[in-house]
């Protein structure tokens, strides 16, 4: 076995640390500026102030449901919430309307509650695929998923379309 000369080991290793320094200049040359990151397009050392939106104060039955954001997409509460907050395992006004699976499947009227849909009566953990006669309690928190509609203007422009004519 033939062992490397040491002048030629060292000026391998002293050639590849002069390359990596030449290197890590021409990266360190390209930085980026603080106003240029993220989409803001403001420092990153702002603190900005958040703009307020304001929820609707319809009483329920008395909005128009807005579409959906997209297939699938939870839809939005279209009525005040204010006084049933906050919602709880305990204490859950949403289900003294919304709590309807006799009406799953039915034409609605203008004005009535939408029933709680069947996925909710489901036990994903325990027996995924069959439904209850009962709301299920991992589902209590319906504001998790179902945000009240505002006035907030879209932060990006959307164009999806399901598809569906309404």
């Amino acid at each position: 076995m033939r062992y490397p000369n040491v002048m030629t080991a060292s000026r391998f290793i002293l050639g590849i640390t002069l390359m990596a320094a030449g290197m890590s200049t021409t990266f360190a040359a390209q930085s980026i500026k603080a106003n240029d990151t993220g989409l803001s397009k403001t420092s990153v050392f702002d603190v900005p102030e958040p703009k307020v939106y304001h929820y609707g104060s319809s009483q329920p039955g008395q909005s128009k449901v807005l579409p959906r954001a997209y297939s699938g997409a939870p839809p939005q509460v279209p009525h005040d919430i204010s006084n049933f907050l906050p919602i709880t395992a305990q204490s859950n006004m949403c289900i003294a309307c919304h709590d309807q699976p006799k009406e799953w499947g039915k034409k609605r009227e203008k004005g009535m509650a939408t029933p709680i849909p069947p996925s909710h009566y489901t036990d994903l953990r325990n027996a995924p695929g069959k439904v209850t006669d009962h709301l299920i309690k991992a589902r209590f928190n319906c504001n998790q998923c179902h945000v009240p509609q505002t006035d907030a203007p879209a932060l990006v422009e959307n164009t999806f379309s399901s598809g569906r004519k309404r």
